[in-house]
């Protein structure tokens, strides 16, 4: 007997749909499914949680501001709401990524958004089967003409916090803590490297990773482990991006302690959302990625009936990347060394500055 797969992925689908999706973690407006008036949106997260005061939040932001105009916090966004109404998943394990875009998918959602790039291969299989729903991955490259790839220059950003941690240095040596070990957090590092030694030559950069599984976004354990051992080489300035281990790196600056002055004698910078407040005081700066903007952009573009696939590229010039400065951080950093930053910022939108892309071809 011939078995339609495609048939039989519609019914294993509409198991999963009967199950409530806030079982899954849903935060946002319920879908009622009735008012016809309020295009739906569904987002995938991570296995590291939208919790994960990195990658996943600065995703739940876009997506909260699209839908109530306000950020989880309850804070004002920059931008109006679209009326939108959102359901997320958040994913207990990678096997169950796949049921929960189907659900979406196959309840007609207007987009299906997925939140980095492990899931790429999921949504290419999953937007083949679905090719009138409207999909974008994260951080992931797909060529079908109803996926929407977002992708950042997060190598230029990198450039800039490199900068920064250089100057900030008192030792001449800083580390670097990926969470997987892959191309696209080579791309963090290389820039990193290319910022701070642009303003000393002679820096020193220890590198770890956390992992080559998906596990290595979500163990601050071992993160604090590579953190400390890089501090007890001499780095006092850790560029983490790591996801949810990269918090790890936060512990052990904070048990490095302060000196006699009162300051921290070692500083970490954090990685997609602006985690300056997490250990205040500690934390040097955050090389922030908006992933918040992508978000909020592509549902837009759904709302006003304008959805393309393809690349999305989001850089310093789309303010896409940047670094953060705000009550918690500008104590820390020189005015000087702001303005060399802001420098380099625009030498590289005005292309007089090459960063290596690590993933280019």
């Amino acid at each position: 007997m011939k078995i339609d797969r495609r048939a039989a992925r519609k019914v294993l689908t509409a198991l999963f749909v009967a199950l409530p999706l806030a079982a899954a973690a849903c935060t946002m407006p319920a879908d009622t499914g009735a008012d016809g008036s309020k295009m739906r949106v569904g987002i995938v997260f991570d296995i590291g949680g939208k919790d994960d005061r990195s990658f996943n939040a600065a995703a739940l932001v876009g997506v909260s501001c699209a839908a109530t105009g306000t950020k989880p916090d309850g804070t004002p966004c920059e931008k109006p709401s679209l009326g939108v109404v959102v359901r997320d998943v958040e994913p207990g394990s990678p096997t169950s990524i796949e049921p929960a875009m189907r659900a979406f998918a196959e309840r007609g959602y207007d987009l299906v958004i997925g939140v980095g790039f492990a899931q790429a291969p999921i949504m290419e299989s999953v937007a083949k089967d679905y090719p009138n729903i409207n999909f974008a991955i994260i951080d992931g490259v797909s060529e079908l003409p109803n996926v929407a790839s977002l992708v950042f220059r997060e190598h230029e950003g990198s450039y800039l916090v490199g900068m920064i941690a250089a100057r900030a240095s008192r030792t001449g040596t800083l580390g670097f803590l990926g969470g997987m070990d892959i191309p696209l957090i080579h791309r963090f590092a290389k820039g990193y490297e290319e910022g701070a030694r642009a303003v000393r030559p002679d820096v020193r950069i220890i590198q770890n990773y956390v992992g080559v599984t998906d596990g290595a976004w979500n163990n601050p354990g071992k993160g604090k482990e590579l953190s400390l051992s890089q501090i007890g080489k001499g780095a006092d300035v850790i560029f983490t991006a790591a996801g949810n281990s990269g918090l790890g790196a936060f512990d052990a600056v904070e048990q490095a302690g302060k000196g006699a002055d009162g300051r921290a004698t070692h500083f970490v910078i954090g990685v997609d959302s602006n985690q300056n407040m997490v250990k205040p005081g500690y934390v040097l700066t955050s090389m922030v990625k908006r992933v918040d903007n992508a978000v909020y952009d592509i549902i837009e573009d759904v709302v006003n009936r304008r959805f393309k696939g393809g690349f999305h590229v989001f850089g310093l010039s789309e303010d896409g990347v940047a670094y953060s400065l705000d009550q918690y951080n500008r104590d820390l950093i020189p005015a000087d060394v702001l303005q060399e930053a802001d420098a380099a910022r625009q030498k590289i939108i005005n292309g007089e500055i090459k960063v290596t892309d690590a993933m280019a071809k």
